[in-house]
C-alpha cells in the first residue's frame, strides 16, 4: 500500500527509522534494496550546519539509488532551523524531518530532541518556521511524552499538523523510558484519531507480524523499524512481502548473509575509507552474527581488527563453517 506525504509518494508502508551511528549511507542503500519504502538519515544538528562543522558534510551524503530519503534536522531555535533547512533544500533528499524525540542526555540538555515536548509552543514555532522556509514536505518525529506526567503526543501532533507538518511519526515510549519497557501503541492510535495527516508508528516492531499488528491496532498509515533492522536489513523485504501477501518468507540463507555483510563492508570502505569502515563495521558484524553458532569467537576477534582484509577473512571463515548449515 502506497503512502503519500505532501507531494512525495512512498511505494509501501515500511520505513527505516533514523538512527545515529546506524542509518548512514551504506546501511540505507542496503535497506532500500531490501524494500524499505523510505529511508531516514542520521540526525543532523542545525547549529553544526550553521558553523560548517567538518563532520557534518559526511552525514549529508546521499546516493541517487537510495530511493525516497528523509533528512532529519534537530535544533531548538526556529530561525536557525528554518535558515539551515533552506540552505540544504537543494540537496537530493525528499522529505525533511524535525527531531523532537531523541532521548540522549546531551541533546535534551541543550533543549533539543525530546526536550521540545516540554515546550509545545516552541515546538510549533520551529515546525511553522521550517515548513514556511522550504517547499519540500516537513515531518516531525515525537514520543509518547517526556515522562509519565507529561503524555502529550496528541497535543504535539495537533500542533505539528496546524504548523504545516505533512506527517508525524510517534514512538510509543516516553523520553524517560529511552528504549526500555514496552512501547505503548494506544498513544499511536490516539494520535491517528486526532489528526488528518499520515501517522507513522514506531516502537517494538521486531517482525513482519508485529508490523501488521501495529497497523491493525493503531490504524497508523506506516510503520517505522529501528533497532530490529540492525544486522537485519532483510526485515524490510520480509515485512513488505508479508503485508502484501500474508506469507512469511524464509530467513536469509548463509550465502545471502555472507554476501550482504561483505557488501556492507565494501560500501563502508568506499564512502568512509578503510580506517573508519573497519571500526564502524565491528558493531554491524556483531549484530549480523548474533545467535549464529560459532560466531562468539568472531565477535571477539572483530573488535581488534585493523584492516578490511582481516575482517573479510573472518567473515568468510565463519560463514564457511559447516555448523552454520
Amino acid at each position: 500500500m502506497k503512502v503519500t506525504i505532501g507531494n512525495v509518494t512512498l511505494d509501501n508502508q515500511v520505513i527505516l527509522a533514523p538512527m545515529a551511528g546506524v542509518s548512514d549511507l551504506p546501511f540505507r542503500l542496503l535497506c532500500h534494496e531490501q524494500g524499505a519504502g523510505l529511508v531516514c538519515m542520521e540526525m543532523i544538528s542545525a547549529k553544526a550546519l550553521q558553523y560548517h562543522n567538518k563532520n557534518t558534510e559526511g552525514l549529508l551524503q546521499i546516493h541517487p539509488e537510495e530511493g525516497v530519503v528523509s533528512l532529519q534536522l534537530f535544533g531548538s531555535e526556529p530561525d536557525t532551523m528554518a535558515q539551515m533547512a533552506k540552505e540544504i533544500e537543494e540537496r537530493p533528499f525528499d522529505i525533511l524531518d524535525i527531531n523532537m524525540g531523541c532521548p540522549v542526555p546531551k541533546i535534551v540538555g541543550n533543549g533539543d530532541g525530546s526536550a521540545l515536548m516540554r515546550n509545545p509552543v516552541l515546538a510549533g514555532r520551529i515546525i511553522e518556521a521550517v515548513a514556511g522556509a522550504i517547499k519540500k514536505p516537513v515531518t516531525v518525529k515525537i514520543r509518547r511524552g517526556f515522562d509519565e506526567d507529561h503524555l502529550n503526543a496528541v497535543e504535539l501532533a495537533h500542533i505539528a499538523e496546524e504548523s504545516g507538518a505533512k506527517a508525524v511519526a510517534v514512538h510509543g515510549r516516553t523520553r524517560e523510558q529511552f528504549y526500555s519497557g514496552e512501547a505503548d501503541w494506544d498513544c499511536i492510535a490516539q494520535v491517528k484519531q486526532a489528526v488528518h495527516i499520515p501517522v507513522i508508528g514506531n516502537g517494538d516492531i521486531t517482525s513482519p507480524k508485529r508490523a501488521k499488528e501495529m497497523l491493525q491496532q493503531t490504524g497508523c498509515d506506516a510503520v517505522m523499524i529501528g533497532r530490529a533492522a540492525r544486522g537485519n536489513p532483510w526485515i524490510f523485504r520480509d515485512t513488505v512481502h508479508f503485508l502484501e501477501t500474508g506469507e512469511l518468507l524464509a530467513p536469509p540463507t548463509r550465502e545471502e548473509m555472507r554476501s550482504t555483510i561483505l557488501r556492507h563492508a565494501s560500501l563502508m570502505t568506499k564512502w568512509k575509507g578503510e580506517y573508519l569502515a573497519v571500526r564502524e563495521m565491528r558493531k554491524h558484524v556483531s549484530w549480523y552474527t548474533a545467535g549464529i553458532p560459532g560466531s562468539a569467537k568472531l565477535r571477539g576477534q572483530v573488535n581488534s581488527m585493523e584492516t578490511m582484509e582481516e575482517l573479510e577473512r573472518s567473515i568468510e571463515m565463519i560463514f564457511g563453517n559447516e555448523c552454520l548449515s
